[in-house]
């Protein structure tokens, strides 16, 4: 009888002896508290330093409540925009095949490789005074660039693949088994995806949203470039920011920056919580 070869038990990652384990642990809680903890800390400590009254007065400064109604604004648009696209660019990349299908995947990720400034620039030589269409919308008296339109699309650029993203792969995974069966017993398109794939993929679809408006509410980079910095006009909560930063108002800089830190950890609050839910789904889901 040939002899059976015994391969040695390999130790998986749960049995590394307690000094690699405390090692890990202490690493990764010293590097979040040096580069999270702490700077959150430090904005909450310089916003309040002046007394909570200072702190409500930069608050509700007229040009502060105009950024932060306008941030509001451009992620009521950006955000929903994005939602439709994502669930559409997904429904088509995970239950159908066409030509062009690895381009429009490819296509989606753009925006993580491009740099947010390059986007705002892109978006001035299209519709800026000397773009490509800028003659055309200033003789129809249409603002763009330097407007509220031109920072919703640099916004909805640089959130764009966010809801795609974490649908595409749940949808690839759950395939098209169920709509079939619904088209199947007579159902409709429309019935199909509001009371079959909807939802499925409700948890996924609320977490990228989350997502895409955590970013569209701190976006910096390409709505600096396409905004014009036009104080209680175009300026949104991080541009405030830095207009007040370089004014040396300290306190209210830092007064509108806690207020983002704050809009941050709430949606990383909702994101546990949705997480928790949507990978219990996903575990639900793969038992079947």
């Amino acid at each position: 009888m040939p002899r059976t070869k015994h391969t040695p038990r390999q130790r998986s990652a749960n049995e590394e002896g307690p000094f690699t384990k405390g090692i890990l642990i202490a690493t990764a809680i010293v590097f979040l508290l040096f580069f999270l903890v702490l700077p959150l800390a430090a904005v909450l400590v310089e916003a309040l330093g002046k007394g909570i009254g200072v702190y409500f007065e930069q608050l509700t400064d007229d040009d502060a409540v105009a950024s932060m109604q306008l941030t509001l604004i451009v992620a009521a648009i950006s955000v929903p925009a994005n939602m439709v696209f994502g669930v559409a660019a997904a429904w088509a990349i995970a239950k159908f095949e066409f030509k062009g299908k690895s381009l429009l995947t490819t296509l989606i990720d753009l925006p993580f490789s491009v740099s947010p400034v390059i986007a705002g620039l892109v978006y001035v030589l299209l519709f800026g005074a000397q773009g490509y269409f800028g003659p055309w919308l200033e003789a129809h008296d249409v603002e763009v660039i330097f407007a509220v339109p031109g920072i919703v699309l640099a916004t909805i650029f640089v959130t764009l693949p966010f809801v795609a993203r974490e649908l595409i792969p749940l949808m690839q995974e759950q395939g098209t088994e169920h709509e079939e069966a619904a088209l199947s017993l007579g159902a409709n398109g429309f019935k199909t995806f509001f009371f079959v794939t909807l939802p499925n993929i409700r948890w996924a679809l609320l977490y990228g949203v989350l997502l895409c408006n955590a970013r569209a509410m701190g976006e910096f980079g390409a709505v600096s470039v396409v905004s014009g910095h036009i104080r209680g006009v175009t300026d949104t909560m991080p541009l405030h920011v830095e207009i007040l930063y370089n004014e040396y108002n300290y306190v209210g800089a830092f007064a509108v920056a806690s207020l983002l830190a704050l809009l941050a950890l709430i949606t990383l609050a909702i994101k546990s919580v949705v997480e928790w839910h949507y990978g219990d789904e996903i575990a639900a889901q793969s038992k079947h």
